[in-house]
């Protein structure tokens, strides 16, 4: 992991622009309080695009409700050349997604759970899942690094997700690579 600062880090969605981590945080809160007997998935992942000068990673941070929507937002990091090793660039993919996990420290991540711990049993539930834009298919070139990305995902506690699960990384990130 980079072990950045909080600070180092700037969010955006289509409402707003350079958000600080606790600002998105706040809005995660604040979505989940709206209606805390539901069945939330926190979801974070990253997605690439090699540029003829750089390669755009875009990770995004998605808090869906199942059944009553989502609030969103992504963070832009650029690397001034090309990233064609395949390899390399899962990697750092993964990476980026353990950077941004690693900002919901165990009292976030309690804060959380506590505002849907009253409704638990009535059915409500709390999961933190990590999307990885990789595939285990024949097809697809990603599938020898499956198990690697899968497992540091698994290191960091939280719930791994490849393709076709792996939605904010091969879905709502990639909107943004290009």
């Amino acid at each position: 992991m980079m072990n950045f600062t909080e600070s180092v880090y700037s969010f955006e969605n289509s409402q707003e622009k350079n958000m600080a981590f606790e600002q998105v945080f706040e809005r995660i809160s604040k979505f989940m309080k709206r209606n805390p007997n539901g069945n939330f998935r926190l979801m974070l992942g990253t997605d690439s695009q090699v540029h003829p000068k750089y390669t755009r990673f875009i990770t995004g941070i998605v808090i869906k409700q199942e059944g009553k929507g989502a609030w969103a937002c992504i963070r832009r990091y650029v690397v001034s050349r090309q990233m064609t090793n395949l390899h390399e660039r899962i990697s750092f993919e993964t990476s980026l997604t353990e950077d941004i996990a690693a900002l919901f420290t165990e009292e976030r991540k309690n804060e959380l759970i506590t505002i849907v711990l009253p409704n638990i049993y009535q059915g409500s539930s709390f999961t933190i899942e990590g999307h990885i834009d990789i595939g285990a298919g024949q097809r697809n070139k990603t599938r020898v690094y499956v198990r690697e990305m899968i497992s540091r995902i698994e290191s960091i506690g939280i719930d791994p997700k490849i393709k076709p699960d792996s939605l904010v990384a091969s879905s709502y990130a990639n909107r943004y690579t290009k």
